[in-house]
């Protein structure tokens, strides 16, 4: 087997390479937003056959770094394509942000499996990226440890036959706090989760429970789900990753301890399963699982997905570029944690979303949200 893989230096991508080094899987392609160092480093261990830098500043870095090496250097958006184009059985596609995008419009294009850990994907262009997969015959496989699951509880099993899609979240560092207690979190409070290791942004996103918006809406493409159709459950323990409801009453669920590599594993090689790495679980051991519903009054970040998810048209691409607008502001200590919220929710009220979905619409109305964030910060 040989692979694409997109974000090689991020939480999932180096997750993924320890998967690949298990299974000798081969490395095509890597591609990083601006780390040359670490790509050097994995391009030098994996010998792939193309190297892509999002960043463009950092080309001629790259280039002098791999003169020695029989490898094509590529660069910015242009490269990230291309190297999602390149024949190969799958694209793992770890970038985060809307950066995702377009190389996931260029694989499918190309008629490549897709492995997808970039949620922004389908959270902005969803409509536009199941039409095209299905219209390629293009086969997209979830990352997320919540899609896999419930990717794997659909296996087997006709898939108009769910009733409900039981979606689990961990409640991320601040699950118990009011509205004011939000107030006076830290930067550090809010990157650390109590379960997962995770990026940045995705750590954030779980604080502020966009990470679960944005994952309901994922939800709804990536199964053809109503939003009623979709429960999200605050799971606190991260043992059971999802569910799902059959007509007949029946919930199966996908369980194991919070590892990426088991979600991850699976995608490259499903509907086979390998030695993960993962430790084992143990129910005896783990002890009481508990669930209840998520305090939507406090987080108002899963609440507003919900809206822009029923609302549709391009209303979810709003959300997703406020949200990664708020979010990078906030890492950059230009906006405290609880505003991420107010003006996500602010962004969705006040700018106007296309009705036509196209990948030039999604830009577009992805730009004048970013802006109106932006024009907040002021």
């Amino acid at each position: 087997m040989n692979i694409v893989l997109l974000g090689s230096s991020g939480s999932i991508g180096l997750q993924t390479l320890d998967v690949v080094r298990r299974h000798k899987i081969k490395i095509e392609g890597l591609a990083v937003r601006s780390d040359v160092k670490m790509l050097e480093y994995q391009a030098r261990e994996f010998k792939p056959r193309f190297v892509c830098v999002y960043d463009e500043s950092c080309y001629m870095d790259l280039k002098t770094r791999l003169a020695d090496m029989r490898v094509e250097v590529l660069c910015g958006k242009a490269g990230l394509c291309k190297l999602a184009s390149v024949d190969c059985d799958m694209v793992v596609n770890a970038v985060v942000g809307m950066a995702g995008l377009e190389p996931t419009i260029a694989a499918i294009e190309s008629g490549n499996k897709l492995a997808l850990a970039n949620k922004e994907t389908l959270a902005a262009g969803g409509e536009l990226v199941m039409k095209r997969a299905e219209e390629k015959n293009v086969k997209i496989v979830p990352i997320d440890s919540e899609h896999s699951a419930i990717f794997q509880c659909l296996s087997g099993n006709n898939k108009n036959s769910f009733t409900k899609i039981i979606l689990t979240a961990s409640g991320g560092a601040f699950y118990g706090y009011s509205k004011d207690m939000l107030k006076t979190v830290t930067k550090e409070q809010a990157l650390h989760n109590p379960n997962w290791n995770m990026g940045g942004k995705v750590t954030v996103d779980s604080a502020t429970l966009m990470n679960k918006g944005l994952e309901f809406i994922e939800a709804m493409r990536l199964f053809g789900a109503k939003p009623e159709q979709i429960e999200v459950v605050v799971h606190r323990q991260s043992i059971v990753h999802s569910a799902v409801e059959f007509a007949d009453g029946s919930i199966i669920a996908q369980m194991g301890v919070p590892d990426m590599r088991v979600p991850i594993g699976y995608a490259l090689t499903e509907p086979l399963r390998f030695e993960s790495g993962a430790k084992r679980l143990s129910l005896t051991e783990t002890g009481n699982l508990t669930f209840e519903e998520p305090d939507e009054e406090t987080f108002i970040c899963l609440p507003a997905a919900k809206k822009a998810a029923v609302a549709g048209n391009n209303a979810c691409a709003v959300l997703n570029a406020a949200n990664e607008a708020a979010v990078a502001a906030f890492l950059e200590d230009k906006l405290e944690f609880y505003r991420i919220s107010e003006l996500v929710n602010d962004a969705l009220e006040n700018v106007s979303a296309n009705k036509s979905v196209s990948l030039q619409t999604i830009f577009e109305d992805s730009a004048a949200a970013i802006e109106y964030v932006k024009g907040k910060l002021k």
